[in-house]
């Protein structure tokens, strides 16, 4: 916002004020505001119209905003109607309508609701000083051409007059002196509600209400907080389940056509949504609906990975050894854990390694490139899409910048310090350094005690594992009645899913107790604007979910069997547990266990409470009022019993979003089919996020963003660092490139290259070599030797137990892979961002051409303006000069 636009931000309610004084003279004498007092309260029948009306009682005024309250007796019952007074009284002078509706005429006989309407010379007024675009004419540049593709995709596609419910028009920032430049046919329609009530919710953030310890108060949140009103909302149009006959009803028709289940499959009208709820909401519904549509090729392409390890799952010879009775039967294993577990045969992990097999194949490697080069292409294309919602939605000249000089009213109100703001040289509030630095301490400090929490639970989640494992290892070997699923739940499944819920159900606790911490500190640190109050809370607890959701997944994927050492020195956590083993297959299908458990968990946790949480509540709140909704109490009452949405209603949606897109791209490897899951819930989570905000929810007040903010350079960092996971896990987690060096190198039988991997990646250890604390309790089958996961020298040789060259070599291969893959899928990324504009060309010449056309009409607007002045300018001078002539003919006559 200029400098100049500021400072008619700080006229306007001064200009208000003084045309209120002078129209509602009779008003500046009385502390309150009555019933009677208030226009048209004592003039219009209210039982004429409907109680589901949105107007006054007059049937004209639209009702823009409801403010709620109840007659109280305590001791501060006066202050808060003092309060209310002195608000309503600025409100009034403000250039704001008001009219209340009296308790006896609410459903529980005590709640008075304040009506609000802003009349076409406040909306004009603040439309100006909000920089708020109207239409010009109409947009010369609309293609209407249909081609193939548009006919086959016929039936995903909704009915014209719902995808674009105005006319595409070229806009500019509204100016009230030029009005008759912009295209106003109807005065009551010019303005959308959702405008409208924008403009009304920024004056009731700005309105002063008196001083309290020395201090001016102002805004309706404030007041909120301090309980002199209960409530203040936006009123929805209509009925959601019945379209009324008043004037629009644009919330049943997004309900009907957007909200319903049955709607899964087409498309979303984001222009309406866009006109109903504001830009910032419809481009938070744009940016899940085009990951919708990505996530379904990153789907198809995972589900035929799977399908090939699936199919070829009879075929890997690793798995074929494991299970031959002849060899897998023949090899006996070290024992997994000290003491308590026994020796026990290769081929009782037969299952579990042909499960493995499944995602542990060469379509593994395909789809962690494909992923890599998917992430690109899906920022990259957004990115497109973005750009093209700016130039429609008119947000091309909109700047966060604008958001950045409105401060929060909580800044202003304990920030006691001025000083000279350089952009707008005006003093304003400010929050000493020295103040700002203790906050930033302990706010960070009690981020890291938080994030040490979860750390501390991930080890006691370990230690666990570790101990449990014995109790499943002595129970399953010792319990006869288990002897059929014995090959399928091995110990090791058995720790890993039992370890995956306990994981699971600890993540959402500390979820519940840290997103209160996060925003009681976000709050304790005063943020300036509402954006940078947005962005800090966005990275404490974008920070706290990443290290809380996907810690355990790290843990199975680059810890968990990697420092196990060998069976004559184990490795011991704390120097008491012994450290968890792989699966002789590998660990990538306990990864895959954990992933599935956690994310399908949190996916269908977050359905459950989205939908039913605040079903349940309105529900309660239905049964406690006298009649039922389809009975009709007043429209102001059904939208007061409905939920808050929320000034973070929008955060925590794309907060779940961004954690599901971290599942699919993190560790995408281990699991093809985790892009399909999150495609199932997304298309779930539409219908879901669209039912509770049409029916479920008050409407939101308009609000306006140009991107998806912040979000975005979240999204970028993951998608760089899903390169790194998946490289990783293929190399360290998978059991790839040991198989690929075996193949190339080590294998003995040209005709089938794979057999003998399983012995070769097995080492031999002598069962005298145990240390006392490692000896296992019994030894029925007389082992002399076992077998443990290594690439170890054997027992008698020069170089005992110390690792084997092949060791050296896959690790080199390990590394190798890691570099030239980073490399590859990097390369491919930034060839195809450079590929890519972020702005379509078609978009660049329409708003180009608008630019033009909007310069071209204020020019030849400015050009009459000078004409018709010089034109009246010249028309004086010639009356002047007929008149001098007149009066010198007449005196001449005179003197004749």
């Amino acid at each position: 916002m200029s400098l100049s636009g500021h400072r008619r931000e700080e006229e306007t309610l001064i200009e208000m004020s003084v045309t209120g004084d002078e129209s509602n003279g009779a008003l500046l004498d009385n502390n309150s505001i009555t019933d009677s007092e208030l226009p048209g309260n004592s003039e219009i029948d209210k039982h004429v119209q409907s109680k589901d009306s949105v107007f006054f009682w007059d049937g004209i005024r639209r009702i823009d905003f409801i403010l709620s309250y109840t007659d109280e007796t305590n001791k501060e019952a006066e202050k808060k109607a003092e309060r209310r007074r002195d608000f309503e009284f600025n409100l009034h002078k403000s250039g704001l309508e008001l009219e209340t509706e009296d308790k006896k005429d609410s459903e529980n006989g005590k709640t008075y609701f304040l009506k609000i309407h802003a009349p076409w010379e406040v909306l004009t007024t603040y439309a100006e000083v909000l920089n708020i675009k109207m239409p010009l004419k109409a947009d010369d540049l609309t293609d209407e051409s249909e081609n193939l593709l548009s006919h086959m995709l016929k039936p995903f596609k909704l009915p014209p007059e719902v995808m674009s419910p105005e006319p595409d028009y070229f806009t500019a920032p509204f100016r009230k002196d030029k009005q008759e430049l912009f295209r106003i046919e109807d005065k009551e329609k010019f303005f959308t509600p959702s405008t409208r009530n924008r403009i009304v919710y920024y004056i009731l953030s700005r309105c002063h209400y008196g001083e309290e310890e020395g201090k001016k108060k102002f805004g309706i949140k404030r007041l909120l907080n301090n309980g002199s009103y209960l409530d203040a909302y936006p009123l929805h149009d209509c009925r959601y389940w019945k379209k009324t006959d008043e004037r629009s009803c644009e919330r049943y028709t997004l309900y009907s056509h957007w909200a319903k289940f049955t709607r899964f499959y087409k498309e979303q009208p984001l222009d309406l949504i866009r006109k109903y709820y504001g830009e910032k909401i419809g481009i938070y519904f744009a940016w899940l609906g085009f990951y919708t549509e990505m996530l379904f090729y990153a789907a198809v392409v995972g589900f035929f990975c799977f399908l090939y390890g699936w199919i070829t799952m009879d075929d890997s010879i690793s798995s074929k050894e494991i299970c031959d009775p002849g060899i897998g039967g023949q090899i006996i294993m070290c024992p997994l854990c000290d003491k308590r577990c026994e020796f026990w045969r290769l081929n009782s992990t037969c299952e579990p390694s042909q499960y493995s097999h499944m995602f542990d194949n060469v379509a593994t490697l395909f789809f962690a490139i494909f992923m890599g080069i998917w992430v690109t292409l899906f920022l990259e294309f957004w990115k497109r899409r973005q750009a093209r919602l700016e130039y429609e939605w008119d947000l091309v000249d909109f700047e966060e910048e604008q958001q950045q000089l409105q401060l929060r009213p909580e800044y202003e109100a304990k920030c006691t310090d001025k000083k000279k703001n350089p952009v707008t040289q005006e003093m304003e509030p400010y929050l000493p350094p020295s103040s700002k630095a203790v906050r930033f301490c302990f706010s960070g400090a009690t981020v890291l005690f938080w994030i040490s929490l979860i750390i501390a639970s991930i080890i006691a989640i370990i230690v666990y594992r570790l101990w449990v494992y014995a109790a499943f290892a002595s129970i399953m070997e010792n319990n006869l009645t288990l002897e059929p699923v014995r090959n399928l739940l091995t110990p090791q499944l058995a720790t890993s899913v039992t370890a995956s819920v306990l994981n699971f159900i600890t993540i959402m606790i500390l979820n519940f107790l840290y997103e209160r911490v996060a925003i009681w500190i976000t709050d304790m640190e005063i943020p300036r604007t509402h954006l940078e109050y947005e962005n800090r809370l966005t990275m404490k607890m974008f920070l706290f979910q990443f290290v809380n959701y996907y810690s355990s997944c790290f843990y199975v994927a680059f810890f968990k069997g990697k420092f196990v050492g060998y069976p004559a020195d184990y490795t011991y956590l704390f120097g008491k547990w012994r450290n968890e083993e792989c699966d002789p297959a590998g660990c990538l299908i306990e990864l895959t266990t954990q992933l599935t458990i956690v994310m399908a968990g949190k996916q269908i946790w977050g359905n459950i409470q989205e939908a039913f949480v605040p079903w349940t509540w309105n529900w309660l709140k239905r049964r406690k009022a006298r009649n039922h909704p389809e009975n009709l109490y007043s429209r102001w009452e059904q939208d007061g019993d409905l939920q808050t949405f929320g000034g973070l209603g929008l955060f925590y949606e794309y907060l779940e979003m961004v954690v599901q897109f971290g599942f699919i791209t993190l560790f995408v490897a281990s699991f093809p089919l985790a892009p399909l899951l999150a495609l199932l819930n997304n298309i779930l989570e539409i219908r879901v996020d669209s039912w509770k905000l049409t029916t479920q929810f008050k409407r939101p007040v308009a609000a306006k963003a140009h991107s998806i903010g912040v979000w975005q350079e979240i999204l970028n960092g993951i998608a760089i660092l899903s390169v790194v996971t998946n490289a990783f896990i293929v190399a360290f987690t998978s059991d790839m490139i040991p198989r690929l060096v075996y193949y190339y190198a080590y294998t003995q039988d040209k005709d089938m290259p794979m057999s003998g991997y399983i012995s070769s990646s097995l080492s031999i250890f002598n069962v005298t070599d145990f240390k006392e604390q490692s000896m296992p309790t019994k030894n029925d089958m007389n082992v002399l030797s076992c077998r443990y996961r290594d690439y170890r020298y054997p027992p008698g040789h020069g170089k005992e137990y110390q690792v084997t060259m092949q060791y050296w070599h896959i690790l080199a291969a390990k590394m190798a892979f890691i570099i030239i893959m980073e490399h590859v899928v990097f390369l491919v990324k930034f060839f195809v961002a450079w590929l890519i504009p972020d702005i379509p060309s078609e978009v660049k010449a329409r708003v180009k051409r608008e630019k033009f056309l909007t310069q071209k009409i204020l020019h030849e607007y400015e050009l009459e303006k000078l004409k018709e002045k010089l034109s009246n300018k010249n028309q004086t001078l010639s009356d002047d000069k007929e008149l001098i002539a007149t009066k010198g003919k007449v005196a001449l006559s005179a003197a004749m």
